[in-house]
């Protein structure tokens, strides 16, 4: 199993250099994957824009949006370039989780219906790997820049909907943060969706997994996620409970994903201090 490591970029307040150094060292210390979140009322830096950022101080992890909002993107040919972007100047790196969204605020202050995401999140899957392609779209051609190989696309979501969606259309899917119990209900699903579906072969997949370690652990992580998820406050306080909080924590959780048949762990830290990420490298071995 691979062990991903998520940017500080959506916790309140962290400076720049502090987001940019995590990219640093967790490509330094060999992490699969640097991720980031989404979300647009909140405090948080945009998520394909943090990852164009960690394209440029970083070589080698894969650069991941677990998951980005993509309804909340109109304008999907926009999208498939910027992306395209990211994957370019990170030397093929970009992977692009998307999800349906379900924060009614979010849509508001964007100006898109929150009705009929889930149909809008499948229709820009066909529509960004067409314009990937290189797809002829005016007198100049496709939409450029090329890439070598369409970036891969993971989906989240634990809806049937969602599962089914997953199954149809997309490479793999990523579990959201509420825990081993959740996850595994969620591959067992996935799976039949995926032989429901005709699809050939496995998903990849992967799970985002909340982390605190040190003295304060228990502590930041539930200032941290009550505050992230509180517009839902019995979902905020299941991610709390199921949060990796401190060493033997992270490490039963580590083992336990690996037996279920996890491919990858991306671990989000719920503070932004670079010795939680000093921290885990010793917990992990990196």
């Amino acid at each position: 199993m691979e062990i991903g490591v998520g940017l500080p970029s959506v916790i309140r307040d962290v400076a720049g250099d502090t987001v940019l150094e995590w990219a640093r060292e967790a490509d330094r210390a060999g992490f699969s994957s640097l991720a980031t979140l989404d979300r647009l009322v909140y405090d948080n830096y945009d998520c394909l824009t943090t990852l164009a950022a960690a394209a440029a101080v970083t070589e080698r992890a894969r650069l991941a949006t677990t998951i980005m909002i993509s309804p909340l993107q109109a304008n999907t040919a926009l999208l498939a370039k910027q992306a395209a972007t990211v994957d370019r100047l990170s030397g093929g790196r970009l992977v692009l989780g998307v999800a349906a969204g379900a924060r009614p605020d979010d849509f508001r202050a964007s100006g898109v219906p929150m009705a009929g995401r889930g149909r809008r999140v499948e229709a820009q899957v066909a529509e960004l790997r067409e314009i990937w392609s290189g797809a002829r779209r005016g007198f100049a051609g496709g939409i450029g820049p090329t890439v070598a190989s369409p970036p891969p696309i993971l989906m989240g979501g634990h809806s049937p909907a969602a599962l089914a969606r997953t199954a149809r259309v997309a490479d793999g899917w990523i579990s959201g943060g509420g825990g081993v119990d959740m996850f595994t209900g969620g591959v067992h699903a996935l799976r039949a969706a995926w032989r429901e579906a005709g699809r050939e072969g496995s998903p990849r997949i992967v799970s985002l997994t909340y982390f605190a370690l040190g003295s304060s652990a228990r502590e930041l992580a539930d200032g941290y996620l009550n505050d992230y998820y509180g517009f839902a406050p019995p979902y905020a306080q299941l991610v709390a409970r199921n949060a990796a909080v401190g060493e033997a924590k992270l490490t039963e959780t580590l083992t336990r994903l690996r037996d279920i048949g996890c491919d990858e762990v991306v671990l989000a830290p719920c503070g932004s201090s670079l010795d939680q990420l000093k921290e885990l490298r010793e917990v992990v071995g990196k």
